[in-house]
């Protein structure tokens, strides 16, 4: 495995002198190295500091945080084999930090500590260092207590077919799930530590000869730029290093299934997991992974096709039906047949609001209904979004404050929106709902065409790590149609080329 040495940080200053106490190498002194940790870890109660006899005359100190130590196997598995061996006879000191670190290899993997703040971070990670008297090394190891949660299917990407496994907080355990998904030494795990407060561990993943060295170089320098104090979510790293942060479209993809990153891997992308987070990201995509599941793969295809088509035609409802519906009925009301233009004279006749402030009003209060259920308990916000829009919504008309027929536009929108199927395309959409709703009620349908102009200019000129956002549509590539407006079977799949590759890539062939 691999490892990135990232760039500095800066942290208050009481960090920064602890860190500069921490620079200096190791004592030949016991009592001066426990001195020296007992200052650095002052007032942290959870630091225990263990003084022990080794072979019945070597005197050494084991340094551990007790909250991230696995005690039992620290007091039954390490402890009394040490320190009941037998006395035996050394040359020099040297001899006897061998013997130890030989003796240590039998139960875990040691490793040579020669510095003061190498040692601290040891300790903050949950290693045990053990110092020796008449050496100015120590040596480390771990036997951290496993503080994770059981492997479940994650809830926010369910699949009626497919496996039923997530990631977790632990970034050794979701390294491993992609690991038993593509065997093979060509997958690589490279390593940066980031946050000067945090030192979260964040995995940079690849497919050596698959994924474009152009992209792995570009993750790599993203990530090695990050500053922060504290790396705590993956969409710390998401914002840090994405192509256009101020974009409501997303140009990476966060996933919690082994599955969808393993594919991406073989399809030659990267991705990126941190240590805390069971979300890993994605890199690069195209604006069409918005549309797509895992579970199109998992299917017939031709019925994963005739999804996909549903949802391309639902998320396009869901951008606009509220808008044409404002400016139908404020400026072409002449569009509407003379059936349809009396029912809705008649419902809207006793409300006191334009069309434009009466839309905002309902997909306000929906998206606020649709947040509040997400937010409260699962049971109880089950019945607050559904019960609280039914009764809301009913209450409303029957006030005479709102029309029903934008309740029934609302829930419309409000379905095909849940028919994206990933969370981040579903908010731009959303978003984009209220400008466009804007733009229809003053500018009528001219206003609604320039604002989805307005929408494909700002998405052509997305491009996510060199890959142009809307490819292979723009710039257009036949050969890699077949994954994109349908998917095509797997024996068509397996033949094609390559599939994304980065801008920069291709210009140089």
């Amino acid at each position: 495995m691999i490892r990135i040495k990232a760039s500095p940080k800066r942290i208050d200053k009481r960090v920064t002198d602890l860190v500069h106490i921490a620079e200096e190498p190791l004592s030949d002194n016991l009592d001066d190295n426990e001195k020296v940790l007992q200052q650095i870890f002052s007032n942290c109660n959870d630091l225990i500091i263990r003084k022990l006899t080794l072979y019945k005359s070597t005197r050494c100190i084991a340094a551990y945080l007790d909250v991230l130590v696995d005690e039992s196997l620290w007091n039954n598995g390490l402890l009394n084999p040490l320190v009941k061996q037998e006395l035996e006879d050394f040359d020099n000191q040297g001899e006897l930090f061998e013997q130890l670190k030989y003796r240590l290899a039998s139960f875990v993997t040691p490793q040579v500590i020669n510095n003061r703040k190498e040692a601290v971070q040891r300790i903050v990670s949950g290693d045990v260092v053990l110092f020796i008297e008449s050496s100015n090394a120590a040596l480390s190891f771990s036997i951290k207590d496993q503080l994770q949660r059981q492997l479940e299917e994650p809830s926010s990407e369910a699949v009626i077919r497919g496996p039923r496994i997530g990631f977790i907080e632990k970034l050794d355990v979701n390294m491993a799930l992609i690991r038993q998904r593509i065997r093979t030494p060509q997958l690589k795990f490279e390593k940066v530590i980031l946050g000067a407060a945090s030192r979260t561990d964040i995995a940079i993943v690849y497919f050596e000869g698959k994924t474009p060295q152009k992209v792995v170089e570009e993750v790599r320098q993203r990530v090695s730029k990050i500053e922060m104090d504290s790396i705590l979510e993956s969409g710390y790293i998401e914002e840090s290093i994405s192509d256009h942060p101020y974009s409501p479209f997303p140009v990476m993809q966060t996933t919690q299934r082994p599955d969808v990153v393993s594919a991406a891997l073989i399809e030659g992308k990267a991705a990126v997991l941190v240590d805390g987070s069971p979300i890993a990201l994605v890199m690069p995509i195209t604006y069409w992974y918005g549309f797509q599941t895992v579970e199109d793969y998992y299917m017939n295809f031709i019925f994963a096709s005739f999804l996909r088509w549903l949802r391309f035609l639902f998320a396009f409802m869901a951008l606009t039906l509220p808008s044409i519906y404002v400016a139908v009925t404020t400026f072409h009301s002449e569009m509407i047949p003379t059936g349809l233009a009396l029912s809705l004279a008649a419902a809207r006749e006793v409300v006191p609001f334009p069309a434009m402030v009466e839309t905002l009003i309902m997909e306000i209060t929906f998206d606020a209904l649709r947040e509040a259920g997400v937010r409260l308990p699962r049971p109880v916000g089950q019945t607050i979004s559904i019960v609280g829009a039914l009764v809301i919504g009913q209450a409303a008309v029957q006030a005479g404050i709102i029309s029903a027929p934008i309740i029934i536009i609302v829930s419309l929108t409000g379905i095909a929106s849940f028919l994206i199927p990933h969370p981040e395309m579903n908010q731009a959409v959303s978003m984009l709902r209220f400008p466009m709703v804007v733009c229809a009620g003053t500018f009528g349908l001219y206003g609604v065409s320039a604002a989805v102009i307005a929408i494909l200019i700002h998405l052509t000129n997305l491009n996510s790590f060199g890959v142009p956002y809307l490819s292979p549509l723009a710039p257009l590539n036949p050969s890699e149609l077949w994954d994109v407006l349908i998917r095509a079977p797997w024996k068509i799949m397996h033949k094609r080329q390559r599939r994304i590759r980065p801008k920069m890539e291709l210009e140089e062939k």
